[in-house]
């Protein structure tokens, strides 16, 4: 992504990504497709200090911060979960903490995520949102 797409604009080439495929295995596929594209998070963050709590599945989140934006990598041992942090990345990385706070994660219910995963996907989903916003909440307060 370029610096100068907004949350929106990434957001909506996501939701239009997904209006792509006729039914939920193609999307499915799809998000398998984009958790394998994440390059490999490097096994020394594969700890507690970097595990998202609430995920039914392992889900490894490491945030960096420079230059006034913050970037993400991340992993997870289930194929779409992986997937699912990946699109939050797609949306997110390289933006300020600010902007990160204030992104409405509206596209998720738009590419129909809230009513096609199970609860334990949901909640696990939610739990990465809270982290990512939480780690950009912390840098704000900091400012």
């Amino acid at each position: 992504m370029g610096d100068t797409t907004t949350v929106q604009e990434r957001a909506d080439r996501i939701v239009a990504d997904f209006e792509l495929f006729d039914d939920w295995m193609g999307r499915y596929e799809y998000l398998i497709e984009l958790g394998s594209a994440l390059p490999p998070l490097d096994g020394a963050y594969k700890t507690d200090e970097y595990r998202v709590r609430g995920c039914q599945s392992q889900v490894w989140l490491k945030p960096e911060y420079r230059d006034g934006r913050m970037f993400f990598t991340a992993d997870s041992d289930a194929m779409i979960t992986r997937g699912l942090v990946a699109l939050l990345i797609r949306v997110l990385d390289g933006l300020t903490p600010q902007e990160i706070v204030d992104a409405p994660m509206d596209f998720l219910s738009r590419i129909g995520m809230q009513e096609h995963l199970s609860s334990t996907r949901k909640n696990g989903l939610a739990s990465m949102v809270s982290r990512i916003k939480d780690f950009a909440a912390g840098l704000t307060q900091d400012a």
